[in-house]
């Protein structure tokens, strides 16, 4: 009973720092639309289930990265109140993690979406 009451703990205290960030951050509510909006349009599009696949890893990289972002930041700052150039590069690292999966995710979604997207609008425009 006791590894099951720590087990739901551990799940307490995750749930918890995901809502710290979602509430705290401007770019994981950013990131948490952009991600909405990624399976809207694999549902309209009706794309593969690999495809879906793609998508959700994309959105799950991307919210993981920004979760350790954040955790990085709050870290430092705790640390370093004070502005340092270690601090400093440690966040700048930490801010170009996100960016590199969210370039990815926005390459997997232009090969993703594209072509059912472009199929789609051309049967919806006249001619």
């Amino acid at each position: 009973m006791k590894e099951w009451r720590r087990l739901a703990r551990s799940f307490s205290y995750a749930l918890a720092g995901i809502a710290h960030t979602v509430k705290t951050e401007r770019n994981m509510r950013i990131h948490l639309a952009a991600g909405l909006l990624a399976l809207l349009a694999a549902w309209w599009l009706e794309i593969s289930r690999e495809d879906v696949l793609l998508v959700f890893f994309s959105i799950a990289l991307v919210f993981s990265l920004e979760l350790v972002n954040t955790a990085i930041e709050e870290a430092v700052d705790l640390a370093s109140p004070e502005k340092h150039a270690k601090a400093k590069a440690a966040k700048d690292a930490a801010a170009g993690a996100v960016l590199v999966a969210a370039i990815l995710s926005v390459i997997i979604g232009l090969v993703v979406f594209g072509p059912p997207l472009l199929q789609k609008l051309s049967a919806l425009l006249p001619v």
